[in-house]
């Protein structure tokens, strides 16, 4: 059984930083790309940072600079730092893993999500 746990949300003044760690656990054969994504009340969910198991990474446009995403690969965990953070980064932060996995004798690819982690931007 997969798991991703997540740690690190929490309540920031504008300007401060946080620390996402997201683990994933489980009978893995490999992690293709890991990434986070953010929920806002009201509004879709969207993508933040992705880093691929070479190290590419991507980054939503409105957090580039100011956010980093790297990831451990002996920890199976993916990190994001965040810095300068504004009010309107204030959402649900969700881990998500693209996952090779046995299954029936053959390797496969499945899509994973943790729990989410409130992140909250305020003075």
């Amino acid at each position: 059984q997969v798991q991703l746990v997540e740690s690190g949300g929490g309540l920031v003044q504008p300007g401060g930083s946080l620390r996402l760690s997201c683990a994933a656990s489980g009978s893995i054969f490999s992690i293709n790309a890991m990434g986070w994504y953010r929920q806002a009340p009201g509004k879709q969910r969207e993508l933040v940072a992705r880093i691929t198991s070479i190290g590419s990474t991507n980054y939503k446009d409105s957090v580039k600079g100011r956010f980093t995403i790297s990831r451990d690969n002996a920890k199976n965990t993916v990190y994001l730092q965040m810095n300068s953070l504004k009010p309107e980064d204030t959402a649900v932060y969700y881990c998500n893993a693209d996952l090779s996995l046995w299954y029936d004798g053959i390797l496969r690819s499945y899509d994973y999500w943790g729990q989410g982690t409130q992140v909250t931007v305020s003075s």
